[in-house]
């Protein structure tokens, strides 16, 4: 017979908002690092060739002091549970072209969230 058990699901989360770049870019490198440890997470950041990797890094270094400073969770047993990137608006230049026309360029901005929880390895 199988016992329940009350596990404390204990998560802090950090957020960017308006980031320049596009979502599918920032969804590329949220979906290599959702599940990993927080220093595999890191370690995998520093070395992508990637440009969207720099303001992730930020919100996640910011979940994890989240984590740490609200929650007094250590930072080496953390997990990062969700990851996500939302469109945001998009900000509208003009560009002139021939003829006295315009032309509009749109330059695509997100929202990133991350959120960390404690690992119940112990």
């Amino acid at each position: 017979m199988a016992t329940a058990t009350s596990i404390k699901s204990t998560s802090a989360l950090a957020h960017g908002r308006y980031i320049r770049g596009s979502v599918s870019k920032v969804r590329r490198v949220l979906d290599q690092i959702r599940g990993r440890s927080y220093r595999d997470a890191l370690i995998m950041l520093e070395f992508m060739p990637y440009r969207s990797t720099g303001p992730i890094t930020k919100v996640l270094r910011s979940a994890v002091a989240n984590a740490e400073h609200n929650l007094g969770l250590d930072p080496s047993s953390l997990v990062i549970s969700q990851a996500s990137a939302d469109m945001g608006p998009a900000m509208k230049r003009y560009r002139p072209r021939a003829q006295g026309r315009a032309f509009a360029i749109k330059k695509q901005t997100c929202h990133i969230s991350i959120a960390v929880t404690s690992s119940t390895d112990s």
